[in-house]
């Protein structure tokens, strides 16, 4: 695990100095304390350490066209000699590497009998010698989790690709004569004059979805590069394409993924997951795993242990609000398992985290589950340096009991009209309810609210946070304007593309993958976790996985209205009965309390804060109905608030004057 950095220019003017290619790298150090280095075309060496004084300072930039990366590493593979950036053998080919590729070694075995020379022992190598002979196809061949940056000085060409799933960030900014890439978004805004102008459409996509989905980011002018994507910028001129699509679309042409039989299916499914684990056990440090005590985290656990000499090293964290605490799950799963378990009680300190997870998130990012993901990696890290999780099972097996709800509004689609007019009249949303959001008859309604609208359009009032209409009462005129005829479902309407011709929950846990899963989870995953250098592997997303997810019928996935249950049925020897049957419970903090009583004063010091107001996009009025229905127990408005108040510290973390957070609030341990 790393963090990698740099540019590439086309005009002598772009070309940066080592001192700010030191910059964009410090400030990611948090991603690799255990080493640095850069790499710059017109310094002699042009592999150079950070610490040189003389050799950063003492520089004229002398060339029209060439290229800087800059690297922090986290060291697991090839601890003594894999230092970055590294080349290959005559020194035309660099490389600033972040991730893991789990097949480095049947690789490598490939390109030695090809004729390449290694000097390290490290997977990041391998990717040198692999574009040497595939050039931007080298990115097809791997298996892993990676975002890398590849410098080309005989083509003057710089690659940038990005894992399918997309467990690895990576961001860019294109300016005429320069293209700048980072793992963060904070590694770009050291460059010299870097633009800082916020994106109003972005907003309204956070707003919309809790997250500012790829190819946007928060500011103008910078980038992400998409999940399953590589780009090559050359001459000036940058090209981005999709390199891997998962086969959801047309399952019927997979002849090598095709099962007659549950009982196929399932011995598939047992020998590419187990496959998958094995290869992620690859490490040169201590490591465990996640166990919540749900069942995506106790196969990849139990799964670790068939395959360990010793007790597998497990972790999980838990409140003291009971609905919110799921350890003794997670220490029934580990009894039977075997593991050593280390479970942690922790009171989470929201007020003095919300300035840190501005500053690490780098954009506005709602999900408030990030909070007890930090403080899980924070206790984790305190024992291993590598860590596999469940992430990615509910998206690729229909796990979240929303999909319940689409299957069930198929069955609404087919109803005569007069039926449909009926079901989604507005009494029904008259009609009084428990003010806890995820109530039964707060669920009902909700439901039925989503029915008047197009099936992917529900789906997105759904589980969006603010719906469109309610983002408009939001804004002020002067921000409405700004956004007019920009419509925030195209996003995840263009991911309903990607396999038109499933049925629709198919198509939905598809969408999923392609937005949810990346945008959300893997992100929050990942920033939390390099916040204290943690490496994070999850096996439910090799790509082989992923593929036989893709093609797997949906009644394998779904039985009775109850997602994964193949899983169930595969791994039934490692999940206790208990989790096989139990309520999916979620990685959340007690929100809804939280302002109704601690963080109650910050709703109106900071979302109520003239300098809030004066960024003249809320209208004040909306903002103090929102807090009053909370606070006057009308509706539960905690992911809303939650929404806004990040958004603030998000603004003044970046926009207005400020400095790094100098605090980081250690784990309350109960």
């Amino acid at each position: 695990m790393c963090g990698i950095t740099g540019t590439s220019w086309t005009t002598r003017d772009k070309n940066i100095s080592p001192l700010v290619l030191r910059s964009m790298t410090s400030v990611i150090s948090h991603r690799g304390p255990d080493d640095a280095g850069g790499y710059h075309s017109d310094l002699e060496p042009r592999s150079f350490l950070f610490a040189d004084e003389n050799q950063l300072t003492n520089f004229t930039p002398s060339s029209e066209t060439g290229a800087a990366l800059g690297h922090r590493r986290l060291s697991i593979i090839d601890l003594g000699t894999g230092h970055q950036p590294l080349c290959n053998e005559d020194g035309t080919v660099w490389i600033v590497f972040n991730g893991e590729i789990y097949n480095y070694q049947e690789l490598r075995t490939e390109l030695v009998r090809q004729g390449h020379q290694f000097k390290t022992e490290s997977d990041t190598e391998v990717i040198v010698h692999l574009y040497e002979e595939q050039g931007a196809a080298c990115v097809e061949h791997l298996r892993g989790m990676f975002a890398f940056a590849i410098w080309d000085e005989r083509r003057q060409r710089l690659f940038l690709a990005r894992d399918r799933m997309g467990q690895k960030p990576l961001f860019y900014r294109e300016e005429p004569g320069r293209l700048s890439f980072a793992s963060e978004l904070k590694s770009l805004l050291q460059l010299p004059g870097a633009s800082r102008e916020v994106d109003p459409h972005a907003i309204d996509l956070f707003l919309a979805y809790q997250y500012v989905p790829h190819p946007w980011s928060i500011l103008k002018g910078y980038q992400k590069l998409p999940p399953a994507h590589r780009a090559i910028y050359e001459h000036g001129q940058l090209t981005v394409e999709r390199y891997w699509t998962p086969p959801y679309q047309h399952p019927e042409l997979q002849s090598d993924l095709k099962f007659q039989t549950p009982q196929e299916w399932s011995k598939a499914l047992r020998q590419t997951l187990t496959e998958s684990v094995r290869i992620r056990m690859r490490s040169d440090v201590p490591l465990g795993a996640f166990l919540s005590g749900g069942i995506d985290s106790t196969i990849i656990a139990g799964l670790m242990q068939g395959m360990s000499e010793r007790p597998v090293h497990t972790f999980s964290i838990g409140f003291p609000v009971k609905q919110f605490d799921e350890t003794s799950y997670a220490r029934e799963a580990a009894a039977k398992l075997g593991t050593e378990h280390h479970e942690y009680v922790v009171a989470p300190e929201a007020l003095e985290m919300l300035p840190r997870l501005a500053w690490h998130y780098d954009e506005p990012f709602a999900d408030s589950s990030a909070i007890p993901t930090m403080y899980l990696s924070q206790v984790t890290r305190q024992e291993v340096t590598v860590s596999l999780s469940g992430d990615g099972g509910d998206e690729l097996f229909a796990g979240y009991d929303r999909y319940r709800a689409v299957a069930l509004s198929q069955w609404f689609d087919r109803l005569p009209g007069f039926v449909k007019k009926m079901m989604t009249a507005s009494i029904w949303q008259k009609l009084p309810a428990s003010v806890e959001q995820k109530s039964f008859r707060r669920r009902v309604k909700r439901f039925l609210a989503g029915l008047a609208v197009p099936p992917e359009r529900r789906y997105l009032k759904w589980v969006g946070i603010f719906d469109t209409e309610r983002r408009l009462e939001m804004y002020t005129p002067e921000f409405r304007e700004q956004i007019q005829n920009f419509d925030a479902d195209q996003f995840l309407l263009d991911a309903y593309q990607l396999c038109p011709d499933r049925d629709f929950v198919t198509r939905t846990t598809a969408t999923d993958v392609l937005s949810y899963l990346p945008c959300d989870i893997l992100t929050k995953v990942d920033i939390a976790s390099m916040a204290h250098s943690l490496e994070c592997r999850s096996p439910f997303l090799d790509h082989h996985v992923a593929e036989l997810a893709a093609v797997m019928p949906l009644n394998l996935k779904m039985h009775k209205g109850r997602g994964k249950q193949i899983l169930v049925d595969t791994f039934a020897d490692l999940l206790p009965e208990s989790i096989q049957t139990r309520k999916k419970m979620g990685f959340g903090v007690p929100l809804n309390h939280w302002f109704r009583h601690e963080l109650k004063p910050l709703l109106y010091d900071v979302l109520l804060d003239q300098r809030a107001i004066d960024r003249q996009i809320f209208d004040r009025k909306a903002v103090e109905q929102l807090i009053n229905e909370h606070q006057n127990q009308q509706w539960d408005q905690s992911a809303r608030l939650w929404s806004l108040l990040v958004l603030e510290m998000w603004f003044r973390t970046f926009i207005d004057p400020a400095s790094i957070p100098d605090h980081f609030p250690e784990a309350a341990l109960v």
